[in-house]
């Protein structure tokens, strides 16, 4: 795919965001969905049957829907199994202000991340290889203002990963599929310890798949 053609994707497919980065942003972006492509024939970062415009759409922009939920000035996200950098990375190179930690445990994908972080001479970001339900001390987790996970497990489960960040002042962001409901009512347990404060519906602009942002916040 040419640059040209993915940053064509990239602004078709976030109209009606309130952010829209600029035309530098998206260059980055390209960038990394280049390597991304490079990388992916060595190691297993995205499933190889995806096309090109599958991976604009269901990786770059679904991540992008998190841009209107964050303060560039103020947050700290932590994208936990973070693995080809979604959707913490692309936050990042979109949103430079932003201070992120990619929580990622499999090596190689570190890698892969530390990479595209000196290659797009990013700042205010760090890849911390630990896994989050392990019993280990993450560098900056009392500044954590977001948490987001996107490849993870049912939502019961992610809130009970999350249980080290349950505070006011941090959000706890889900990004889930129309099978969300479910989900959400066999997690009534955690709910107990989190309060559900938005949920944000969105389809993908090409494919129309459903997508929904849950934003829970610590009591």
């Amino acid at each position: 795919m040419h640059q040209k053609q993915f940053s064509d994707l990239i602004v078709r497919g976030i109209e009606g965001f309130e952010f829209e980065p600029d035309e530098a942003r998206i260059d980055a972006l390209y960038i990394y969905f280049r390597e991304l492509k490079r990388w992916s024939a060595k190691i297993n970062l995205i499933s190889k049957e995806t096309s090109e415009e599958a991976i604009v759409e269901k990786h770059f922009i679904d991540s992008m829907a998190l841009l209107d939920l964050l303060d560039e000035q103020g947050d700290h996200l932590a994208d936990i199994g973070s693995g080809a950098g979604f959707p913490g990375l692309v936050c990042k190179i979109a949103m430079p202000q932003v201070r992120v930690s990619l929580i990622e445990p499999r090596l190689k994908r570190v890698s892969f991340l530390r990479h595209i972080i000196r290659t797009s001479g990013l700042s205010s970001i760090d890849v911390q290889a630990n896994r989050i339900e392990a019993d280990v001390e993450l560098t900056h987790e009392a500044e954590f203002t977001a948490v987001a996970g996107r490849a993870v497990k049912d939502i019961n489960q992610f809130l009970e990963m999350c249980e080290r960040f349950n505070k006011p002042s941090c959000r706890v962001f889900c990004m889930k599929g129309p099978r969300y409901k479910t989900e959400l009512s066999n997690a009534a347990q955690q709910l107990i310890k989190w309060n559900l404060i938005e949920t944000k519906h969105y389809h993908l602009p090409f494919s129309q798949a459903a997508r929904a942002l849950l934003v829970f916040q610590g009591r």
